[in-house]
């Protein structure tokens, strides 16, 4: 079972909280990840899961509070790529809607236009579009309801419940007071509504400068939750729009925004993650106010990985400042360099579903989504043979010229896969490290006077070892035996190693790029003295390794296959790779080496 290390989040209402759990390994517990219950299927008699949001839910359905419907939303900023964070968001907010027969909004939150950019726009979509989720026509932006926004302001001006401020961003951090001291009042907060309309009016149409004046909602400066301490509504920012273009030189807050959306698509449960609990009680009272439909927001804990960031702005960082070669980057936990590395859907989607919803802050161990990666991947890849790090064999028994074809299973694990030709013939290659010229004892592949299997051909034995000039070795005179191909003898003698091998005259030369951990430090964020989180980067995370040699069979792979190369983990075709020019990525080895790795050191 994963490893998740629990960290305390912020206070749950009692509602949300059905129980808590402190430990950091699950292996003993009835259920998969903290916030699931499990109830009994009383038609099959098996645990059937629920999480505490399907609880919620369904207590909803049971009172009638929305008469039995359930309407979610994925809200994300047009400000950068989706990662793996995001995804496990779209996947409850989409999966919701698909296990209670409802449906879920794709809203972009577009109301900082500084950071956003149709290129977002698109790949948001594109990487929804990619782990299986369809919004069908319900694509809505927050500009979309602009002018409702503008009118409710006007509304809560005319209440007394908002006013214009005139203090600048230093100044109203200074009143705004910590989180053991209130705040105190700005000196503009008493203008009348009548003046505060009149100065709202005249920031829309442009004759203040940039934040000269912001719009404030008046609720409580002495409030023990600083959100509530009279918050910005509106902020005057001339800036080009990615949709509305420069039509106005005033936009509202996100705070602002996203519970009037929510209301305006008759949204049902807002789900979303801890950070927002401590704004719940603002969105709220932007309902109240105003009289609006009123969805229920609930929150769950985010996504966080061992041997990874999620903050956009570190992962904006590291492509601006090119320590990584850009969002689709490999190494990267954006969906679009996770689908170049290799990974499926089917296993993020997996991963998603096993973690479950928690209701406090953890980190889940990076291996549990390679292992997701793995299981899907053992089922759909097929199997072939590469040499990475190719030593020529040259069998001096076998026929010169003579090439013969091999029978080799295409996925051990799917017998419909059905199976497809090697060639064999007198050279061939085997990997560097699969020959010791002075082999330990627990060494049993090849070396002198050594005999192994060759994968689906023949027992082979070292004769003679080839070196150059400078002692390095580069050749291997190996002898074969006829009888044993296929891997067994007339004698029945059996052999410890089997090597993968390619044949010479029919390799297919490729570079092979192998990826690891962006870091090297379990947490990137924790560091020494005098150092930065981008001083804990792994500079092992890519390794470029050219005159691979592939078997045949894959010539005809295109951008997007994946592969199990024997012995060596799970590579596909890189999106850069051409037919002359090959090129293949490691997505994942066939277990995890890292932990290994790092306790050696």
């Amino acid at each position: 079972m994963m490893a998740v290390h629990a960290t305390p989040g912020p206070s749950m209402h009692e509602s949300h909280r059905p129980w808590q759990l402190v430990a950091k390994s699950f292996d003993s517990y009835p259920f998969i990840a903290p916030g699931n219950a499990w109830i009994m299927d009383e038609a099959e008699k098996e645990p059937a899961r629920r999480n505490f949001i399907e609880q919620i839910i369904e207590e909803h359905n049971q009172s009638g509070r929305f008469d039995g419907r359930v309407h979610t939303r994925f809200p994300p900023e047009p400000n950068g790529y989706l990662h793996i964070g995001h995804a496990k968001a779209f996947c409850l907010d989409f999966g919701l809607a698909e296990k209670y027969g409802g449906k879920c909004n794709l809203r972009f939150d577009d109301t900082n236009p500084c950071k956003e950019d149709t290129e977002y726009v698109d790949y948001i979509q594109e990487g929804i579009h990619w782990l299986g989720f369809d919004w069908e026509d319900r694509m809505f932006f927050a500009s979309d309801y602009f002018e409702q926004l503008y009118e409710w302001a006007e509304k809560l001006i005319a209440d007394g419940k908002a006013y214009v401020c005139d203090l600048n961003a230093e100044q109203m951090r200074e009143y705004r007071g910590t989180l053991t001291e209130p705040g105190k009042a700005s000196p503009y907060r008493d203008r009348s509504p009548a003046e505060n309309m009149d100065l709202f009016r005249r920031m829309k149409a442009g004759e203040f400068a940039d934040g000269a004046r912001t719009l404030r909602a008046k609720i409580d400066m002495a409030s023990p939750n600083v959100n509530m301490r009279d918050p910005v509504m509106y902020r005057i920012l001339r800036a080009h729009h990615h949709r509305t273009g420069d039509t106005s030189c005033t936009y509202p807050t996100s705070d602002s925004t996203s519970g009037q959306s929510d209301s305006i698509e008759r949204i049902t449960h807002s789900v979303c993650t801890l950070e927002f609990e401590n704004h719940r009680p603002l969105y709220d009272w932007y309902i109240q106010q105003l009289g609006i439909f009123a969805p229920q927001q609930i929150e769950f804990a985010r996504l966080n990985l061992t041997y990874t960031v999620m903050s956009k702005r570190k992962l904006l960082q590291l492509v601006s400042d090119k320590l990584v070669s850009g969002w689709d980057d490999p190494r990267m936990p954006t969906l679009c360099g996770l689908r170049r590395r290799g990974y499926t859907p089917e296993s993020i989607r997996n991963f998603c579903d096993t973690i479950g919803v928690a209701q406090f802050n953890s980190t889940i161990d990076l291996q549990d989504v390679e292992n997701s990666l793995r299981d899907d991947l053992n089922l759909r890849a097929q199997r072939v043979m590469a040499v990475l790090r190719p030593l020529k064999v040259v069998i001096t028994n076998y026929p010169e010229g003579q090439t013969e074809e091999l029978d080799a299973a295409n996925n051990p694990a799917d017998e419909s896969a059905g199976s497809r030709r090697v060639p064999f013939s007198q050279t061939l290659y085997i990997e560097q490290d699969d020959f010791m010229e002075d082999p330990p004892k627990k060494f049993f592949r090849l070396g002198p006077g050594r005999e192994v299997r060759l994968r689906y051909a023949y027992y082979i034995t070292c004769t003679d070892v080839i070196k150059d000039e400078d002692g390095k070795i580069v050749e291997l005179r190996c002898t074969y035996d006829p009888e044993s191909r296929g891997g067994s003898t007339p004698d029945g003698r059996k052999v410890k190693a089997t090597l993968h091998w390619v044949s010479a005259a029919h390799a297919l030369d490729a570079e092979v790029r192998l990826y690891d951990h962006l870091f090297d430090r379990e947490n990137p964020d924790m560091v020494d003295e005098g150092r930065v989180w981008t001083d804990n980067l792994n500079p092992r995370s890519l390794e470029r390794l050219a005159g691979c040699k592939l078997e045949p069979s894959l010539a005809n792979a295109v951008p997007g296959d994946r592969f199990q190369f024997e012995r060596l983990g799970y590579f596909c075709v890189d999106l850069d790779s051409t037919p002359k020019a090959p090129i293949f990525n490691r997505t994942v080895t066939l277990r995890d080496t890292w932990g290994k790795v790092q306790k050696k050191r």
